[in-house]
C-alpha cells in the first residue's frame, strides 16, 4: 500500500496487481477470489478492464486515457471512478504500488 494512501493523476504512481489472486469472466464481468485474504470480489465489466490494465506495471493517467479511448465518459468522471477503484483495490492488498520497468 502507498504511504499516504491517496492516489492522484498528477503523480506518476505505477500499480501492478498483486500474485495470489483467481480471476475469472462470468457474463462479461470479472470475478476474484483472493487467496491471501480470502474474499471474493466482483469487478464488473469495466473494473475488470482496469483489473487487465494493471497486468504489466501502469500509472494512472495511462489506465485513463486508455479507458476513455474505449468508452463514452467525461474525463473527469473517469479519473474520480478510477482513482476510487486503485484506492480500493490497494487497501485491500490487490494491487502494489511498484516501478515501471517497461521503460528499461
Amino acid at each position: 500500500m502507498m504511504k499516504n494512501d491517496v492516489v492522484s493523476v498528477s503523480q506518476k504512481n505505477v500499480f501492478v496487481q498483486s500474485q495470489g489472486n483467481i480471476v475469472s469472466d462470468m457474463g462479461g464481468e470479472k470475478v476474484m477470489l483472493s487467496i491471501h485474504n480470502g474474499k471474493y470480489y466482483n469487478l464488473g465489466e469495466i473494473g475488470g478492464r482496469i483489473w487487465e490494465l494493471l497486468a504489466e506495471p501502469s500509472e494512472v493517467a495511462q489506465i485513463i486515457s486508455l479507458l476513455m479511448a474505449e468508452y463514452d465518459v467525461e474525463q473527469q468522471e473517469c479519473e474520480q471512478e478510477v482513482i476510487t477503484f486503485i484506492e480500493r483495490l490497494s487497501k485491500e492488498g490487490l494491487i502494489e504500488f511498484g516501478e515501471d520497468h517497461g521503460h528499461l
